[in-house]
């Protein structure tokens, strides 16, 4: 549903430019394909080589003339020229950027060392290492954390617990709770198993609200402009409170980020720190439109045309209750098969096969797993 939204954002343009969105995403059921004017299944579980090919294969079958993609980014960050040939403009900060901010390890180490405040962090890579960093973290009297210090969104965390199970823990919602033992225990079965164990981050468990900065900023790392909202329970609060956004600026200048980016921060006794920042846009970017500002588009003009257009201040100060909705989606699911000839669920069959066009008439852009635009201009966008 993030990703309709967005594209409302792009379809719901200042400049009343007509956009035609595209999408690609490895579900071919995915919902946001729905609600791209074409969408595609694209390749999973493919090298990068392969995904860049599938992409300039895409973007020049269907003219796009923009691609922002949301992920595999390394696969694609190197050949802006090779796409530019091809009459797209992708949305990418410098391979430089996307290799520091993969690897979490490496973004602390290189923000530190920038004077942006980052939390005390080891890096473990087997069960001896881990134990020692959660003895070293854990003497403070913090709770500790452990995560894949790569690209893994939050696959994989764990807040580390040993105390035993108490009645109040039993009956309160569920938490992604590991104690040491299990986690040690499962990196030297991996390793006596051959496994490839990644590079794994342990750091204090950073309780309390996340703050999340949608940024924009022109290449070379310049803000343009960043929306700080934080959450809490189902509320967002658009946050009036200069210090995220001077953090993230900072990070922002020293990694030469580019376009859309996100920088997420955590409170530690009391104080702002960097949790993660990603060199591409929020799932949450949508509900930056509620501050008056369309930062999606104004990034596409940007890529275009060299400039934002106004950008007005933003509204903050508001808050926001994210909701349900329901989309119905057309077709009966790919892994669902029919009964007697009937579509599963009384769902009706496909218009068009997954792969096919949706032609819905206007400009193009792209949308759904990666996503494209073409419009009167141009623009592309990624749904997942």
């Amino acid at each position: 549903m993030a990703t309709t939204q967005v594209m409302r954002m792009l379809r719901d343009n200042p400049d009343a430019v007509d956009v035609r969105i595209y999408g690609t995403n490895v579900d071919r059921d995915a919902p946001a394909l729905s609600a791209c004017d074409v969408g595609e299944v694209e390749p999973r579980h493919v090298s990068d080589d392969n995904y860049a090919d599938f992409a300039l294969d895409f973007c020049r079958r269907h003219g796009i003339d923009v691609l922002v993609p949301p992920r595999r980014l390394a696969a694609l960050a190197g050949l802006t020229d090779v796409f530019a040939q091809g009459g797209t403009r992708l949305m990418c900060s410098p391979p430089a950027a996307i290799d520091a901010l993969t690897s979490k390890s490496r973004a602390y180490e290189e923000a530190g060392a920038a004077g942006i405040p980052v939390p005390p962090w080891r890096v473990a890579s087997d069960a001896a290492s881990f134990r020692e960093a959660v003895e070293e973290l854990s003497a403070t009297g913090e709770r500790v954390c452990v995560k894949p210090a790569g690209e893994y969104s939050a696959f994989g965390f764990r807040i580390l617990d040993d105390r035993p199970l108490r009645l109040k823990d039993l009956l309160a919602a569920p938490a992604p709770l590991a104690s040491v033992d299990a986690v040690a225990h499962a990196l030297r079965r991996a390793a006596d198993e051959g496994e490839t164990v990644p590079e794994l981050l342990v750091m204090p468990f950073l309780d309390g609200p996340e703050v999340s900065v949608d940024c924009l900023s022109a290449p070379g790392g310049t803000l343009l402009a960043g929306v700080a909202r934080s959450k809490q329970g189902r509320y967002r609060y658009l946050l009036d409170d200069p210090a995220p956004t001077a953090i993230a600026r900072r990070l922002v200048r020293h990694f030469k980020l580019a376009y859309l980016s996100n920088v997420q921060l955590r409170l530690r006794n009391g104080e702002p720190v960097l949790l993660e920042a990603n060199p591409r846009a929020s799932a949450g970017i949508f509900q930056t439109a509620f501050t008056g500002v369309n930062l999606p588009w104004a990034a596409v003009r940007l890529l275009l045309h060299g400039d934002t257009g106004p950008l007005p201040a933003p509204r903050l100060g508001g808050r926001l209750a994210i909701t349900e909705t329901a989309t119905e989606v057309l077709g009966a699911p790919s892994h669902v098969l029919p009964v007697n000839g009937l579509p599963a669920y009384g769902v009706p069959a496909p218009r068009t096969s997954p792969e096919a066009e949706l032609p819905l008439g206007g400009a193009t852009a792209a949308a759904a797993a990666a996503v494209a635009a073409k419009v009167t201009t141009t623009a592309a966008v990624a749904a997942g």
